[in-house]
């Protein structure tokens, strides 16, 4: 039987419209209980150094709900402290630059395997389930395995922004990359994560991937919603996911 795949919904955004008032409205966590009463399996969240979204009172309402948190964090001594008192489901840890709008790619895990170990361990140690947002390439994925986490994330972001602008060699190239590194992963014992730059056609051709546990999609989800509300929104990439794994099911 095939395996369904997971969503995580990412309410970040959610939190960017509300500081840019200032006030307590729109609130993530509501936005987070109406993803999971639609159909989301786990809420994703990033508490990035200058808090310019979430906020830490906003990460101990989401660690109170009933569904996993996946708390995306930097690897620093700071994001570990707050990792360790929350004692989320599962932490990712990603690339954060003061100067860019979102993330921009995966980790250097290869250049910064020094950094990231004791971030790595000191989660571990606590009982978190750590997983690591990085570049579909072998070499990557090779040293995530080395470095003894659970879980890997690909970054999809080249692929979706490919396929965006119409570049359909770049975006089976990309494909391709996804789908290797995949693979590579799951022979290696890694559990498949995918996320950045999804939407209801690139979410439902990746589901197609039979080593895709996960997806994690947050952006594209709070934007659907201005026009149609969130619980349909969810529901509908709910649907286009559980196509895409059909399909693949099928083809198997």
């Amino acid at each position: 039987m095939t395996r369904p795949i997971r969503l995580g919904v990412n309410v970040d955004h959610v939190a960017t419209i509300r500081n840019a008032r200032g006030g307590p409205h729109p609130d993530p966590v509501r936005a987070a209980k109406a993803a999971i009463a639609a159909g989301a399996d786990s809420i994703t969240a990033h508490l990035r150094e200058d808090r310019r979204h979430i906020r830490d009172s906003d990460m101990e309402a989401l660690r109170a709900l009933a569904a996993p948190l996946n708390f995306e964090m930097a690897a620093t001594p700071e994001m570990v402290a707050i990792a360790a008192r929350l004692m989320p489901h599962a932490c990712c840890l990603v690339p954060e630059r003061r100067a860019e709008q979102t993330t921009e790619g995966g980790l250097d895990v290869i250049g910064q395997m020094s950094a990231l170990a004791p971030a790595v361990e000191a989660l571990k140690a606590s009982g978190i389930r750590v997983s690591l947002f990085i570049e579909p390439a072998p070499e990557v994925i090779q040293a995530a395995a080395a470095l003894g986490v659970p879980v890997v994330e690909l970054h999809t972001g080249t692929w979706c922004n490919a396929l965006a602008a119409g570049d359909s060699a770049k975006a089976a190239a990309e494909f391709d990359r996804l789908t290797n590194a995949a693979r590579l992963g799951t022979q290696l014992g890694l559990e498949i994560h995918a996320g950045h730059g999804l939407d209801y056609a690139s979410a439902e051709q990746i589901a197609r991937l039979p080593d895709i546990a996960e997806l994690n999609i947050g952006h594209f989800l709070i934007g659907e919603a201005i026009f149609v509300g969130l619980g349909n929104t969810i529901a509908r990439m709910r649907k286009a996911i559980d196509q895409g794994r059909d399909a693949e099911g099928a083809a198997a």
